[in-house]
């Protein structure tokens, strides 16, 4: 297999990249206690990932309420602006380009996890159904959980949150990185918004799907303000069907999928963004993206696109040699694989995943996995 493709350079916005590979967002939970500080540890991880054309960070909580799972970094307070400058200058120190997401849990939170015990907030008082999330219950030690029952926001505290995502891409900068992605995939805060599951406001924010959006274009607008539009980007996780009850949550299945992504795409190509990042469904038997929507996707935005989820190289280059894609990030291959870059253009096998030390604890399955040379 010849993945030509996958190592032509291009450009993101200001940036011109390497190659078209990406390391995408995953949470691994190693944030240094009390504070959910970003540590050397962590910047080693990125370091060694830094082979990457394009990288974006774990999803870092943009407030203390945007926390859903134990030892997730934030971005929010002095001392993890500090530590995320050890990311950015490992990245930078290798030439790569590295961008924060921007993180809001909303209703999939505990109240463990909450300022005061509180319930966690959301568009409504909507419970998350059919997932767990990661608490902690003692000094590195962590258990599942279901979420608790959120409280809904006002609509005054939504404005709030909108300055909140400003003032974490401020901070975004302040602690050196390149550019910001906004998490509005995955069943999180802004996915809460759009979704008509779990939206039931009668204020601006709910109804229509006009307003359903207004929360996404409204940060979209405030955040491009601070970082500029061509450093910016959105990740969304569109579901089309569910073969998986459990999964229904992660991208909250909408009636008609693709007309409402695809007015929020149009939505983020007025905007200007860089570039738009589709999380696809991963876990078995997950249901592919119909190609209509693929093509309507390319049809509708002219930034750079990204896709993600259970790619190999193969399949990579070939959305990338049909013009469907831009960029293609691989997720779990990248965590065992610290040189998949180089494992990729070689042909070299691939190191396979410890799914016992994916999130929470030591350097064991986070930055000791070893590079084929090793």
């Amino acid at each position: 297999m010849k993945a030509t493709s996958l190592f032509s350079a291009t450009s993101l916005g200001p940036y011109r990249l390497k190659n078209r590979i990406v390391l995408p967002p995953l949470t691994r939970s190693r944030s240094t206690q009390p504070g959910n500080i970003p540590n050397d540890l962590m910047a080693t991880y990125y370091r060694q990932r830094a082979g990457a054309g394009f990288m974006v960070t774990e999803g870092t909580q943009i407030e203390p309420r945007g926390q859903g799972y134990a030892w997730t970094p934030g971005i929010h307070s002095p001392a993890q602006v500090e530590g995320w400058r050890k990311v950015t200058k490992a990245v930078h120190d290798e030439g790569g380009v590295i961008f924060a997401q921007l993180w809001h849990v909303g209703r999939v939170s505990h109240t463990s996890l909450q300022p005061g015990g509180e319930a966690p907030v959301a568009p409504s008082a909507i419970p998350a159904q059919q997932v767990s999330v990661f608490i902690e219950t003692g000094p590195g030690a962590g258990t599942l959980a279901p979420p608790s029952e959120p409280r809904a926001l006002t609509t005054a505290e939504v404005r709030e949150l909108v300055q909140l995502y400003a003032q974490a891409a401020r901070n975004a900068l302040e602690a050196g990185f390149d550019g910001v992605e906004l998490h509005c995939a995955n069943g999180y805060l802004v996915n809460q918004f759009i979704s008509a599951h779990s939206n039931k406001r009668d204020d601006e924010y709910g109804g229509s799907l006009e307003n359903r959006l207004r929360f996404l274009r409204e940060i979209v607008t405030a955040v491009a303000e601070v970082v500029g539009k061509n450093r910016l980007g959105v990740r969304f996780a569109p579901l089309f069907e569910s073969t998986d009850e459990d999964r229904v949550y992660l991208g909250l299945v909408e009636a008609d999928p693709h007309t409402t992504y695809i007015e929020a795409i149009k939505l983020l190509e007025q905007s200007g963004i860089a570039y738009l990042s589709i999380a696809e469904a991963d876990w078995n038997n997950a249901p592919d993206l119909p190609e209509d929507f693929r093509r309507a996707v390319r049809e509708t935005f002219s930034g750079r696109i990204f896709y993600a989820g259970r790619y190999t190289a193969e399949r990579g280059v070939r959305l990338l040699d049909a013009g469907l894609a831009d960029l293609i990030a691989f997720g779990r291959p990248f965590i065992a694989n610290p040189d998949l870059p180089a494992r990729i253009a070689n042909n070299w096998p691939l190191n396979p995943v410890d799914p016992g030390t994916m999130y929470g604890g030591t350097e064991k399955g986070y930055t000791s996995y070893p590079t084929y040379q090793e």
